[in-house]
């Protein structure tokens, strides 16, 4: 009895140290972990673009005058050459009794200067007929040798000249003609007995087969030349334009792939970079930052059907895939963090947090690319918090 009393009180003590220990041993910290996985990464720039006509064509009014009422509205499609609108001349103002008088007697001047024209005419055209009839003569003679060349020549010059005369004279029978014409219609107009069909139209036409984007005027009225009517294009030129940070135009080209969303259609669009613009602009964010954007321009390579429904200044998300792979370690970015100026994790190994340094590579979104220090099938911790240390009791929490 003695001898089983001696090792229990010892084993008593174990027993109770055992469990002072155990009960004074902090609890371990709870965390949230991932899982290192291997599969496919894509790293991409995402932008609010809007949809753009690469080219629209403004039809304006040629000339100043009086617009007749414009009969096509927006979304209305329309051929090559059809006629868009009609313009005639300004209304011309009302003459007072003085000035109507003064165009009566402007059109029956008109005419004495057009009959003193055809007489002159008469006078210049009997000329040339004698002149020509003596150059004949004198041709023949000289033919003969009973003339002197110098004879023929001066001969020659007088029909020359008599001939320039008549052409000159028939013309001021043309311009006396033209004179009467204008003084007429000034007459006519001004007191209202011009027939309306008489009126000139001028036509103005489509520059390219498409749709009527807008329709700045659309009643009558005086218009001044180059005044814009209508707005047309072709939906089949639609592309996006996507103002991108310069940060990130840098890394973008030309046939980079390019997928559309947010335009309210059940599929995303697959697009390609066309051009990325060489100059920049300065443009002030909601939040009052100056912020330096490239116009980036993406043309469609779905088929024309899925985004039929798109129009001119629609807004879509793009996302520029930059670089993409299937196969790619890749961890939550948010359990990566800077220790002695290098990255590091905490890797959760037998209940403990082991700090472990990574190195990280390309990014996207919340995800990052590891290029070495841990491998697929890992669990880390996410957003490690500053009670965390190597050797830390832990235990994974949802």
């Amino acid at each position: 009895m003695k001898m089983k009393r001696g090792w229990m009180l010892p084993l008593a003590g174990l027993l109770v140290v055992a469990v002072l220990v155990l009960a004074l041993r902090p609890s371990p910290l709870p965390v949230s972990v991932a899982e290192v996985k291997l599969g496919p990464f894509v790293e991409s720039v995402d932008e609010e673009g809007r949809t753009r006509l690469r080219d629209t064509y403004t039809v304006s009014a040629p000339i100043a005058g009086y617009l007749l009422r414009v009969q096509p509205e927006p979304g209305d499609a329309v051929e090559l050459g059809q006629v868009l609108f009609r313009m005639e001349p300004l209304p011309a103002p009302a003459l007072d009794a003085r000035s109507l008088e003064q165009a009566r007697e402007n059109l029956a001047a008109a005419r004495a200067r057009q009959e003193s024209a055809r007489a002159n005419l008469d006078t210049v055209a009997a000329d040339a007929r004698y002149a020509e009839g003596e150059y004949e003569r004198y041709r023949e003679l000289h033919e003969r040798g009973l003339v002197s060349t110098a004879d023929m020549d001066r001969t020659r010059s007088q029909r020359d000249r008599q001939r320039a005369a008549e052409r000159a004279a028939r013309h001021a029978v043309e311009v006396a003609g033209f004179e009467i014409e204008s003084a007429r219609a000034v007459l006519d107009i001004a007191s209202g007995q011009r027939p309306p069909e008489d009126q000139p139209e001028l036509e103005v036409r489509a520059p390219v087969a498409g749709l009527v984007l807008r329709r700045h005027r659309c009643c009558e009225g005086a218009v001044g030349a180059g005044e814009p009517v209508l707005d047309v294009g072709s939906l089949a030129d639609l592309e996006v334009q996507v103002d991108l940070l310069s940060m990130a135009a840098v890394r973008v080209r030309s046939g980079m792939p390019v997928r559309l969303t947010g335009f309210g259609g059940a599929e995303a669009l697959e697009g390609t970079v066309r051009r990325v613009e060489p100059a920049g602009f300065t443009r002030v964010s909601a939040l009052g930052v100056e912020e330096q954007r490239v116009p980036v321009i993406v043309d469609f390579d779905s088929p024309a059907e899925a985004w039929e429904t798109l129009g001119v200044g629609y807004r879509v998300e793009a996302e520029f895939m930059l670089w993409q792979s299937d196969e790619v370690l890749q961890a939550p970015i948010s359990a990566l963090f800077r220790a002695d100026d290098r990255w590091q994790v905490f890797v959760v190994e037998n209940g403990q947090a082991r700090r472990r340094e990574v190195e990280p590579g390309r990014r996207s979104g919340l995800v990052v690319q590891i290029l070495s220090g841990l491998e697929a099938g890992e669990r880390i911790i996410t957003h490690p918090g500053d009670r965390l240390a190597d050797g830390v009791r832990v235990t994974a929490v949802d």
